[in-house]
């Protein structure tokens, strides 16, 4: 086994793999400081660059119909990402309950993602809200494609076409073939069979969002952000859905997406949502956005979730905060408790704010990107 291994190899040198950092005196490893990012057994770090772009960009194509797609439907899609534990399925269900209490009239949908069991998506339905369980097998993410294949099955997608203006009507039914369905994976170049116009997508995997939030929130709520923020979907797309509601005025419909519980994975995967929401309790522990870095850098708001549990755990809420601006200065942060209500309202706030809507500016958020990458190249081994 010694020389499989190569622990039996005595000659002199720097034995390490190609991209691989050596931290002296402690030996500690790096695996993450090539030019990939990642060490994969048996394929250089151009490879993996060139496999990672190549499947990364199959499925932004994907996830920018989606983005457009949503919109026609005047859909919000918000992606829903934290480690196993955090509270994601019942921060949910606590959710779709609020919205009953002050929007009944807007439609929300969820669509699940698991590695097997379908127990997340049953407890969303027994709130009463339509729900896609997507189990990954062995897939520890979920991407484009399969909330496209998801979307498309929920009555959220079909309610959708019954007010279009031109006779899309009620006996339209939600497939359940993916065969059958006009939006399915390969509509990259053709309009939709319902008469949506896409204009010509102009997509960005990080896009920026821009508009300034003019609503007060109650500090007390737990709120922590200035909401000068910015929001704004990376496409332009004319359609001719004749919508009760513009979008400028507020959501029509939320689509909810939980991610797989994996802080690492899901953070690189466009599905076309308007923001990724990270969610992390109290009881993982405040140094979690420097340990999953990437997750945080991608998110949009995080969310601390448990905060009921603070007496009981060890946990520093202002280090945590310290940490996740270090890698993202422009996240933005709130605190509540799904169990107690705590900073509920200041959530239902953030929802329901129109991400397309405001003038922010752009050359800001790109700053504020570009810094958080300078700080995350800086925290890399020498």
């Amino acid at each position: 086994m010694c020389v499989v291994c190569g622990c039996g190899n005595t000659s002199s040198g720097d034995q390490s793999a190609p991209g691989v950092n050596v931290q002296p005196g402690t030996g500690d490893l790096h695996f993450g400081a090539g030019a990939a990012r990642v060490s994969v057994p048996g394929m250089s770090q151009q490879r993996a660059i060139k496999i990672e772009a190549d499947v990364l960009g199959a499925n932004n194509l994907i996830a920018a119909q989606n983005r457009a797609h949503f919109a026609s439907h005047g859909v919000t899609a918000y992606n829903l990402v934290s480690s196993p534990g955090s509270g994601k399925t019942t921060l949910l269900c606590a959710t779709i309950e609020a919205l009953r209490q002050h929007r009944p009239d807007l439609a929300v949908a969820v669509i699940e993602g698991d590695q097997q069991t379908s127990f997340d998506a049953d407890r969303i339905r027994a709130t009463g809200a339509p729900a896609i369980q997507v189990n990954t097998g062995k897939g520890c993410h979920l991407d484009a494609p399969m909330v496209a294949e998801a979307f498309s099955r929920l009555d959220l997608h079909a309610s959708g076409h019954h007010h279009d203006g031109r006779g899309h009507g009620a006996e339209e039914q939600v497939n359940t073939h993916p065969h059958d369905h006009p939006h399915d994976h390969e509509y990259a170049e053709q309009a939709h069979s319902h008469g949506h116009e896409h204009a010509e997508v102009a997509h960005s995997h990080d896009h920026s969002h821009d508009h300034p939030h003019s609503h007060q929130h109650n500090r007390d709520a737990g709120h922590d952000h200035d909401h000068g923020h910015a929001h704004g979907h990376g496409h332009t797309h004319s359609h001719d859905h004749d919508h009760a509601d513009d979008r400028a005025t507020g959501n029509q419909a939320l689509l909810f997406i939980e991610n797989v519980g994996n802080l690492v994975c899901p953070a690189m995967w466009d599905l076309g949502e308007a923001a990724k929401v990270a969610i992390l309790s109290v009881t993982e522990g405040d140094d979690k956005p420097l340990k999953y870095p990437d997750m945080f850098a991608a998110a949009k708001l995080m969310v601390l979730n448990k905060i009921d549990l603070l007496p009981h755990v060890s946990f520093d809420v202002a280090r945590c905060k310290e940490f996740a601006r270090r890698v993202n200065p422009g996240i933005e942060i709130l605190e509540l408790s799904a169990t107690t209500g705590v900073g509920m309202q200041t959530w239902l706030d953030w929802l329901l704010t129109d991400p397309a809507a405001g003038n922010g500016n752009p050359v800001a958020a790109r700053i504020a990107e570009l810094e958080a990458e300078l700080v995350r190249l800086r925290a890399l081994p020498a």
